[in-house]
């Protein structure tokens, strides 16, 4: 069984570990200053907020085409047709049913898709228990059975200094109850499970109270000292990425993922100032395969 995602799901691997893995990228697109950019190919996440910061545009995105798609799986179903097809939520992204699409053009594909209603680092861990579950010789069911427990056990969360880029990329509407003209408040922003959209949590007044309101967020789920898997996530803000890190530690007893970068072209929706965490009980990946 192949395994394809789209660049809206982060893996942090290092450069060509995904291949090495068997998991196949096919990229999300940017376009900042006129210029179009496949993420991961054309562009890095440093050099994307260097332009991004040299430049008064916003950036646009748009999701890999139905070709795209079809051009991997017919790459891919030459060698072994079942493939597992993995993509950010479709409540915030087109992008999987454009997989759907170029899945038609390729019918000696079997593909099965998994619309991980989350994004970043959050759906990366779906995708972490599918390489798992295949290099163990699990069943395809049994695979997308550990997706869906870690799924549902996991919680994404998320602030950030500005909402410029958000209101500029139309993601504000799915913040229901905040008034996008009061650029100074900071919103919390989390990602619900059903339809897999944003919705908004809370919201502080600076941005050191937003990091420290994400944290007070995990406590109303979870008891101060419970086990958590958790991973720090951040577009280009390393020092707030830390700062989260530090709360979080000081609460919980954690199974620390290394911190991971936000994917530019969801960056390009919040801007480079965003930090977040996904996390979940740690006792929803004790049937993780080694």
């Amino acid at each position: 069984m192949q395994i394809v995602i789209d660049s809206g799901v982060d893996l942090v691997l290092p450069p060509g570990q995904a291949a090495e893995m068997g998991i196949h990228v096919v990229p999300l697109r940017v376009t900042l200053a006129g210029k179009s950019y496949r993420e991961g190919v054309d562009i890095q996440p440093d050099e994307f907020y260097r332009l991004l910061a040299m430049t008064d545009e916003f950036p646009t995105t748009s999701q890999p085409s139905p070709g795209d798609f079809a051009a991997i799986y017919k790459r891919l179903a030459a060698v072994d047709p079942e493939i597992l097809s993995i993509h950010m939520s479709s409540g915030l992204s087109g992008t999987l049913n454009s997989a759907r699409l170029g899945a038609q053009m390729v019918p000696e594909a079997q593909v099965t898709y998994v619309d991980t209603k989350t994004l970043s680092v959050a759906a990366g861990w779906q995708v972490e228990a599918a390489v798992r579950g295949r290099k163990a010789s699990w069943s395809k069911e049994r695979i997308l059975a550990l997706m869906q427990r870690i799924s549902a056990a996991s919680d994404s969360i998320y602030t950030l200094k500005e909402l410029r880029y958000l209101i500029h990329g139309g993601r504000i509407s799915h913040l229901k109850g905040l008034v996008a003209s009061v650029l100074n408040i900071k919103p919390l922003i989390g990602v619900e499970k059903v339809k897999g959209t944003y919705v908004q949590c809370g919201k502080a007044l600076n941005f050191s109270r937003a990091i420290r309101g994400l944290v007070d967020l995990i406590a109303h789920q979870h008891k101060p000292g419970s086990a958590l898997y958790v991973q720090v996530v951040h577009a280009y803000n390393t020092e707030g990425a830390n700062l989260l890190r530090e709360l979080i530690g000081r609460q919980f007893d954690c199974t620390w993922l290394p911190v991971g970068r936000l994917s530019l072209v969801l960056g390009a929706h919040t801007g480079p100032s965003m930090v977040g965490v996904a996390y979940a009980p740690a006792a929803a990946f004790t049937e993780m395969p080694s």
